[in-house]
């Protein structure tokens, strides 16, 4: 059996590997130059089961409205993004706000979190692949004393589902991260989560590509799909830049163009682009350094020490396909920057910090979208949102149990593209 999987980012890579587990022959296909070319590339760095609620939590349609216009704001929404197919996207997006759905949408995204943690660490263990992971966790920080007790209170939905929560007050917190130091007479507490990780996304990528390539994995880069070849509701193989490839299966995981592609089979992937920046700032000499992945909740940033820089990541925008990146968006990661650490204003200064912006395939419900479409050999693996990283291992596990007719641990009925109906 030989099965094609369209892209090389988190997810394709994660899909590919299980598959070759399951000793099924796999052709990855990507029109990229190299692993991890989309948002893959310089995302977050977090590994956090702690942070899987959905961004469309009640009250999001107020926010958007709120923060049109803000370069500051979290969520951002600019007019093109509501463009021909994208309302009907924003619709059922702002429908699965509603409190019973946010919740129960929230629990799926956290099974599948902790199963793919499980399936990261003994993937692990089986290739030893270094992509730089740092295993103390991560904090979530509260500067205002009530969002601090009311995230505690909230957490207690967390450990109830198996995750690993401690509170902690103003000084366990500096002693467990010492360079916020400089900010501690601003800190009400924090919330550890020591059972998340952290890792390079990149350079996970890269090592997994190089273990597939080894394993006999036929890794085809910068070659484009170019139109399906399907016959009696089955798909044959796909035309590409270099020719025909035939297939017995084949996984859409190319992010948010998978949808783009799935269309021109009729087949509708609820899932639209939703914009992330991060700066990478060279952490030099500047003292002190941390050492996890800390979550502001007040400035909606994360900043995360991956090997040699500091990864920021804290503004979203939905604005369709456009990938540029906007000057007053990074001077806003800056920003954040400098009020999480202030001993690093001169290295944030500096022109050796690296902007990135890349498009984040976000489903219209929050959850990612796995399996079986209604075309019979095609499947997806896509709609991840800011969760791509935390879910990867997992749903492509996931992905190659359903592939290979094999039982799995997780209810695949949760993530399948039917619950759109």
């Amino acid at each position: 059996m030989n099965t094609i999987v369209v892209g090389s980012g988190l997810l394709g890579l994660s899909t590919a590997y299980h598959l070759l587990q399951r000793d099924v022959r796999v052709t990855v296909v990507d029109a990229g130059l190299q692993p991890a070319a989309g948002a893959s590339r310089a995302n977050g760095g977090l590994l956090t089961p702690s942070m899987s609620d959905p961004w469309n939590a009640p009250g999001v349609a107020l926010h958007l409205l709120r923060w049109i216009g803000r370069a500051d704001a979290p969520l951002l929404l600019r007019g093109r993004a509501l463009r021909g197919g994208s309302l009907r996207w924003m619709y059922r997006f702002l429908r699965a706000s509603a409190p019973e759905r946010y919740r129960v949408n929230t629990l799926k995204n956290l099974r599948l979190a902790q199963y793919s943690m499980t399936a990261l660490r003994e993937l692990r263990a089986a290739t030893g692949i270094d992509y730089g992971e740092v295993r103390y966790g991560t904090a979530k920080l509260f500067r205002d004393p009530r969002a601090f007790a009311l995230a505690a209170k909230a957490s207690e939905m967390l450990v109830a589902n198996g995750v690993t929560v401690r509170v902690l007050d103003r000084a366990a917190t500096l002693d467990l991260e010492p360079a916020l130091e400089p900010i501690g007479r601003n800190i009400a507490g924090a919330l550890h989560f020591p059972d998340d990780e952290i890792g390079d996304a990149r350079r996970f990528c890269e090592a997994l590509a190089t273990e597939l390539g080894r394993r006999g994995c036929n890794l085809r880069f910068g070659v484009a799909l170019e139109r399906w070849k399907h016959e009696r509701g089955r798909l044959s193989g796909v035309e590409t830049s270099e020719g025909f490839l035939e297939a017995d299966n084949i996984v859409l995981a190319a992010g948010v163009h998978s949808a783009p592609l799935a269309r021109s089979l009729g087949i509708d992937i609820p899932v639209a682009p939703a914009k992330g920046y991060s700066i990478s700032v060279p952490l030099g000499q500047w003292a002190p350094q941390p050492k996890l992945g800390v979550i502001d909740d007040e400035l909606h940033a994360a900043a995360t020490p991956l090997g040699d820089v500091l990864r920021v990541a804290g503004t979203a925008e939905f604005a369709g396909f456009d990938a540029s990146i906007r000057p007053e968006r990074v001077e806003n990661l800056r920003r954040l920057v400098e009020a999480v650490y202030p001993q690093a204003t001169s290295v944030v200064r500096s022109t050796d910090v690296q902007a990135w912006a890349g498009l984040r395939p976000m489903s219209s419900d929050g959850v990612p979208i796995l399996g079986r479409t209604r075309v019979e050999n095609l499947f997806v693996n896509t709609g991840h949102g800011h969760l791509g990283w935390t879910m990867a291992a997992g749903s492509g596990r996931i992905v190659a149990d359903l592939i290979s007719h094999a039982s799995s641990d997780l209810d695949a009925a949760d993530y399948a593209l039917a619950r759109f109906g």
